[in-house]
């Protein structure tokens, strides 16, 4: 007996989490994108997987961008409809994979803003380290920037999780995988110093596992830090659109830059994938050209 359209897909996502590991938010796009296909399916009267063909892949591209959606979008829906159809083959549902022809849209790399080393100074000396909320607002932004961290991998560093003795933090990334990334001298100074003078005050004889904390004794929140970004950044008059993330690029481009290889950077981000790293080899070399026209005598 054939299983039904809706269950496949509840095996798939099921095969992501369990299987693969992958994180919620993005078995969340996942399971988003295939319903989106599956009703496509619906609308032409299908309901077993084995005849739907390539040409309905296509359809579902072409209607996406008929929708809206840009490059980048479509290329994402095309992944998890390949990654659909390779689990269909894996459980023996079908024999061949349609969506394995179908080209990933075309679009051009949008390389990651990127803060000069001198702006990221200003940003990170913002805080008014005379009072407790900005001791542990140079300790978070020190952090975030000498480990190159994703914000939701900053707001759950334990106290368990980091070693200032060895100057590393233990990293629960993408995927719940975890990874060991060493930091500087002055990240460590200044969690020192959060966790002598401003964590106790604080959370006031609270108990908390977590490092970085509210006056409410509760984690510090995404959106919280994203605030707190955005008002330091205008505080110091950093003029450029500034994210969260836009500190973890300056941390991949500003080791690169200085010398560092692609596999060590790839190691501390915790990307799976070498050519996810990538991306930062062609902003450093956009700083080199720069360089190179603005001093060669003949550039």
């Amino acid at each position: 007996m054939i299983n039904s359209l809706d269950q496949l897909a509840d095996q798939f996502i099921n095969y992501l989490v369990v299987e693969k590991g992958l994180s919620r938010n993005t078995v969340v796009a996942y399971s988003r994108d295939l319903i989106l296909y599956l009703d496509l399916l619906r609308a032409h009267g299908i309901s077993n997987i084995v005849h739907a063909d390539t040409t309905l892949v296509l359809k579902h591209l072409i209607d996406l961008r008929d929708a809206g959606l840009g490059p980048r979008s479509r290329a994402r829906h095309l992944v998890t409809l390949r990654g659909f159809y390779r689990f269909l083959l894996q459980e023996k549902v079908l024999e061949t994979n349609p969506a394995r022809v179908v080209d990933i849209p075309k679009s051009g790399r949008r390389l990651p803003a990127v803060l000069k080393v001198e702006e990221v100074v200003r940003l990170l000396e913002g805080p008014d380290t005379s009072k407790p909320l900005g001791v542990r607002d140079a300790a978070m932004l020190e952090l975030l920037y000498a480990a190159g961290l994703r914000v939701s991998e900053l707001i759950k560093v334990g106290m368990a999780d980091i070693n200032l003795e060895a100057c590393f933090v233990l990293v629960l990334g993408k995927g719940s995988k975890e990874r060991v990334v060493p930091i500087g001298q002055i990240a460590k100074e200044k969690v020192n110093v959060y966790l002598a003078s401003g964590r106790p005050v604080l959370l006031k004889a609270r108990p908390s596992r977590y490092l970085f904390v509210t006056r409410s004794a509760t984690p510090m929140t995404r959106q919280g830090f994203w605030k707190l970004l955005k008002k330091y950044a205008l505080m110091v008059g950093i003029s450029c659109k500034i994210a969260p993330h836009t500190l973890r690029h300056s941390f991949a481009t500003h080791l690169l830059e200085r010398g560092a290889d692609l596999r060590s950077v790839q190691v501390m981000l915790g990307h799976v994938d070498i050519s996810t790293t990538q991306i930062y080899t062609h902003v450093a070399q956009e700083k080199l050209k720069a360089v190179h026209t603005q001093y060669h005598p003949r550039g």
